[in-house]
């Protein structure tokens, strides 16, 4: 038998960073969510920002009182997120229920497992952007059913948008928006925008459309804001990054201060 390895113990450990990466983003996702954690990891990611993800239960099929059932999990999905470690910001990444729930309710249960964290919701962030495009009319795009793209369509009229046209897919199952050819979307795009909107969004975080902005710009001759592109133009701005990204949209290639 080999004797035992001689394991010592060296005498002066290692300098340390503050932090293995410099800007922290947590983000709460759905359980049943394809979409956002890839484009998380390819837009927001880099050597200076880490993406933190926590899953939190959720049960098709995509209905308001589905939506509103996942407050309570907000919190407990935060404090999974590096635990007692600051972040720069938390994104809670459903469009649909972010409406439902608030804006407000969200930010309250997610700081009470963070106090103090910037919170980004996409709708919020979606309301941003098409502001700092200088959008007051808009067209809009949902996968949903009609009586959940109701609450969409009194959430942006709320925030002072007139809604040229509104059209929805009548989708129940966030996994069968995921599959949602992103050439289908630019197609789409370019037959439900009215010609008198000053842009078009694209709601829900399911939907492959992110990577599709460019093109769908391209399609309708004007700005087009989906909700992925939106929280991670928001989040992007909270941990100082001024990087231009014209081959993500025009929205980044706007100005942190631009909004």
């Amino acid at each position: 038998m080999l004797a035992p390895a001689d394991i010592r113990l060296h005498a002066q450990k290692p300098a340390l960073d503050a932090r293995p990466l410099q800007k922290r983003v947590g983000l709460i996702i759905l359980a049943t969510d394809h979409t956002t954690e890839p484009d998380f990891s390819r837009m927001v990611a880099s050597e200076r920002v880490g993406v933190y993800v926590a899953r939190i239960p959720y049960a098709n099929p995509t209905t308001p009182e589905n939506l509103r059932r996942m407050q309570p999990s907000l919190t407990a999905g935060a404090a999974l997120i590096l635990p007692d470690e600051t972040l720069d910001a938390v994104c809670y990444s459903c469009t649909s229920a972010s409406v439902v729930i608030g804006d407000a309710e969200i930010e309250a249960a997610i700081q009470a497992a963070k106090p103090g964290v910037p919170v980004v919701t996409p709708p919020l962030a979606a309301v941003e952007g098409l502001r700092a495009l200088g959008a007051r009319r808009i067209s809009v795009l949902t996968p949903y059913t009609v009586e959940t793209s109701r609450p969409m369509a009194d959430y942006f009229a709320g925030h002072g948008f007139e809604i040229d046209r509104f059209t929805c897919l009548g989708f129940e199952d966030d996994r069968e928006m995921a599959r949602i050819k992103p050439s289908e979307l630019v197609r789409l795009a370019a037959e439900v925008t009215a010609p008198q909107s000053d842009a078009l969004f694209l709601s829900c975080t399911a939907l492959r459309a992110a990577s599709a902005v460019p093109a769908i710009e391209a399609a309708i001759g004007r700005s087009a804001v989906s909700s992925n592109q939106a929280t991670v133009w928001k989040c992007l701005r909270l941990c100082g990054d001024e990087t231009v990204r014209p081959e993500l949209g025009r929205l980044m290639t706007l100005a942190p201060g631009a909004a």
